[in-house]
């Protein structure tokens, strides 16, 4: 790993997708190369994946149903991107994976009013998977797809949905600065 952690507060499909392997500095990291680095990037979602809540360890079965849902998710996302039908097998992967533990919307009484919380069952990694695909999902599905980009630094893969037009890095902090000192030093180096 090169240090540096995973981009996140994107929209759930994104922040999936910025821990594929990339190499912003050093050499490329994955953040889910292991079910520690899983059980991290879960810990660093905190509410945003009730499904992750209380996860302290995973198994290589919880890695590899995220890391499928990861895969598939990388190829639905970048062919939409492109404005092309992401690959059936993709969609399919991403279905299968809700499907294995579909969300009940459970009630229950909480002593004033009913209350309705999604639930889901199973292993989990199975759950997150399940939960995962499901934003993807919604990704797919949402106009603001168009306006997901990758970041412009020449060495960094990482996607984000800009709030404002004119933002061309993932993170000011992470490529924004290192965009700018790289063209400071170039202006001086230039000058005679």
């Amino acid at each position: 790993m090169n240090g540096l952690e995973p981009l996140t507060g994107e929209p759930l499909a994104l922040d999936l997708l910025n821990t594929l392997p990339y190499a912003a500095q050093g050499p490329p990291a994955d953040h889910l190369a292991d079910a520690a680095g899983l059980v991290a990037w879960l810990a660093r979602e905190g509410e945003r994946l009730p499904e992750a809540e209380g996860v302290r360890e995973a198994s290589p079965d919880d890695l590899a149903a995220v890391r499928a849902v990861r895969a598939h998710a990388a190829v639905a996302v970048a062919a939409a991107r492109r404005g092309e039908r992401p690959p059936a097998s993709a969609l399919r992967g991403l279905n299968e994976a809700q499907l294995a533990a579909p969300a009940v919307r459970y009630a229950q009484w909480d002593g004033d009013a009913v209350v309705v919380t999604p639930r889901r069952s199973g292993p989990p990694g199975v759950r997150v998977a399940a939960a995962l695909a499901e934003e993807v999902a919604g990704l797919l599905a949402d106009p603001a797809l168009a306006r997901v980009r990758e970041c412009e630094a020449e060495d960094c893969t990482m996607l984000f949905l800009p709030a404002h037009p004119r933002r061309r890095w993932c993170s000011a902090t992470r490529c924004g600065n290192r965009a700018r000192v790289a063209r400071y030093y170039q202006r001086h180096k230039d000058a005679p």
